[in-house]
């Protein structure tokens, strides 16, 4: 059996950890706020809220595109339990699934319980909503709970940090273009949002973080095959 490219855990790990304990500790509202300007004219709202390329293309049609690789996994993996060539591949293409599908999942469970306004909803940009911190006491809602926290659509991009771990194994070159293009992507998809005014810079760093946190632990757990130390020789065979 193969074994897997070494990686170093306290980091792989340990950055990702200290990135989302720092904005747990420093409230990063001064820094969203300050992005968020940039995209919004007073008395006209955000400059990509009604924007039908960033609406159509880099929305909808986008996230499509992240369903149609999910759904050609899912394919994979159920053909994978037949006596098919991708037998060989039901473990990663079931890594695949299960990775993609939590990243993009846990978005919906986290907005209903954080109930955080967009910044179109809040009334330093023309709404009705009072702004709060994420550990902070909620603002009583003026119309209804908010539903923006995490970001849900740079989920779709930053899910296929997945496709990265699957590839690491055996296709190094290939698992780096996957890494830059979820990067990328998740990247676009985030900035896109931020433009209409949907979500604050903070809520797609945490989406970022817990994706790429979902993807490493499953990676750990059912791909990376780490090599094993020699055993020492025998006094005789050394002489």
């Amino acid at each position: 059996m193969n074994t897997s490219p070494r990686f170093d855990r306290r980091w792989w790990y340990g950055l990702p950890l200290a990135l989302l304990a720092l904005m747990l500790v420093f409230e990063p509202s001064a820094l969203d706020f300050a992005l968020s300007h940039l995209f919004y004219v007073q008395g006209q709202g955000f400059i990509g809220r009604r924007n039908d390329f960033l609406e159509d293309v880099l929305h909808d049609r986008a996230k499509q595109l992240v369903i149609v690789i999910g759904v050609l996994a899912i394919a994979g993996f159920l053909l994978s339990l037949l006596p098919t060539r991708l037998r060989p591949l039901r473990r990663t293409l079931g890594y695949l699934v299960l990775a993609m599908g939590l990243s993009a999942g846990f978005v919906t469970p986290l907005k209903k319980v954080s109930q955080m306004h967009c910044p179109w909803s809040l009334q330093q940009y023309g709404g009705v909503e009072h702004f709060s911190p994420l550990l902070g006491p909620r603002a009583e809602p003026v119309e209804k709970p908010g539903n923006c926290w995490p970001g849900g659509h740079a989920a779709a991009g930053f899910a296929l940090f997945a496709l990265f771990f699957a590839l690491r194994n055996s296709h190094p070159r290939s698992a780096r273009a996957a890494l830059i293009a979820a990067l990328t992507l998740g990247s676009l998809f985030s900035l896109v949002r931020i433009a209409q005014g949907a979500h604050f810079l903070s809520h797609n760093l945490w989406t970022a973080l817990l994706c790429w946190l979902i993807c490493l632990g499953l990676y750990d757990a059912m791909l990376y095959r780490p090599q094993r130390a020699a055993l020492p020789l025998p006094a005789a065979a050394r002489a």
